[in-house]
């Protein structure tokens, strides 16, 4: 697992420009489900087929992100600066200044994020104004650039424009061993896709087939508005969306790192339905893994969007305990493989969706 998620963590996965990430994850996910494809959103899709039964239960779906939090090149200056724009909610201080490589169409190239010198007055007005000892102001993408030591005729030969991709260097994606716990930026959401991938093989190697098909899919764009998850919940069969994702840990919440897996049943975008919650913290608890229920604020996922545009009928949310989501994450170590074990439980127990009325579509 750890080996796998380092090499996850190496790769670049920008919103809509998945591919390396799509790579590994089709790579790893093919040989342990019965069938898998990439569909037209380029979301990454293997499916586990039920028992043979006659009474049919609908199928599930799992989903965890491959895209990370990135920027774009929004404009190109004179000098040879490249001024940068946020791909997803991120400031410059969530990964600090230093290396980033941007993903020219011809060629990748290096640069360095800053903000220029601390060493200056305000005839640098641009600096001063965010120095505690100028105007104090927080440093936000309007104050920083790219340096890349080139010139724009040459960014221009190595295919670098607005709307060029930019990603936090390779150098800066290492994991670290903190006692029990793991740090690397952009956990969210590659230690969901290690939990996904280690699900699928457990499950699909089980006696017993699943009750239901599960589909599991890894998604596009999760970080500009879930739009690799809302369109395999529409595309695919089922009722249920479930998805796994990085969960934070602050008291506003009453949730920690060194707690269980955190149970969503509600975020920013959508109430996520009771029945499924109620099962994954029961699941949980029965594996005595100590799960942790939360009502999460400024937070969203690929089920809560996939609910919210009504592409799905039923929503749920599995969160890997996370201090410091989109900054420098760390995560229990064991975690990773705890989550593993909650979702296959999980999918072998055909869960039921609660519902207010027990009506059907119209054919």
């Amino acid at each position: 697992m750890i080996e796998l998620l380092q090499e996850l963590l190496r790769a670049y996965g920008p919103c809509g420009q998945e591919d390396a990430v799509r790579e590994i994850c089709l790579r790893e996910l093919a040989p342990v489900v019965d069938s898998a494809w990439v569909d037209r959103a380029g979301n990454v899709v293997g499916r586990v087929s039920s028992s043979a039964r006659e009474e049919e239960h609908p199928p599930i779906r799992v989903m965890a992100h491959m895209d990370e939090l990135s920027m774009l090149v929004k404009r190109v200056q004179p000098d040879g600066r490249v001024r940068l724009t946020p791909l997803g909610t991120m400031y410059p201080a969530n990964f600090g200044l230093g290396p980033v490589l941007m993903l020219g169409d011809r060629e990748h190239v290096c640069g360095v994020l800053t903000v220029g010198s601390e060493h200056t007055t305000q005839e640098s007005p641009q600096i001063w104004q965010t120095k505690p000892d100028g105007g104090d102001r927080a440093l936000n993408w309007s104050d920083v650039y790219v340096f890349t030591g080139r010139t724009p005729e040459q960014l221009t030969a190595a295919g670098i424009r607005p709307g060029t991709r930019v990603c936090v260097h390779r150098s800066k994606r290492e994991l670290v061993e903190i006692d029990d716990f793991l740090g690397s930026y952009f956990m969210d959401d590659r230690a969901l896709l290690v939990v996904l991938l280690s699900a699928a093989r457990e499950l699909r190697q089980r006696p017993e087939r699943p009750p239901q098909d599960v589909y599991f899919v890894c998604t596009v764009s999760e970080e500009v508005g879930g739009l690799g998850g809302s369109y395999a919940s529409r595309a695919l069969p089922g009722e249920l969306t479930l998805a796994l994702e990085v969960g934070p840990t602050e008291a506003e919440y009453g949730t920690t790192v060194t707690g269980g897996p955190i149970v969503g049943y509600s975020d920013a975008q959508c109430v996520y339905d009771k029945g499924v919650a109620d099962r994954l913290m029961d699941v949980a608890t029965a594996l005595g893994a100590d799960p942790q229920p939360a009502v999460l604020g400024a937070f969203e996922s690929d089920a809560s969007h996939a609910k919210s545009n009504g592409h799905t009928a039923a929503a749920g949310l599995l969160c890997l305990p996370t201090l410091s989501t989109h900054g420098y994450e760390v995560v229990p170590r064991g975690g990773i493989e705890t989550l593993s074990e909650v979702l296959v439980e999980f999918l072998a127990g055909a869960p039921r969706v609660n519902r207010a009325t027990s009506g059907k579509d119209a054919p």
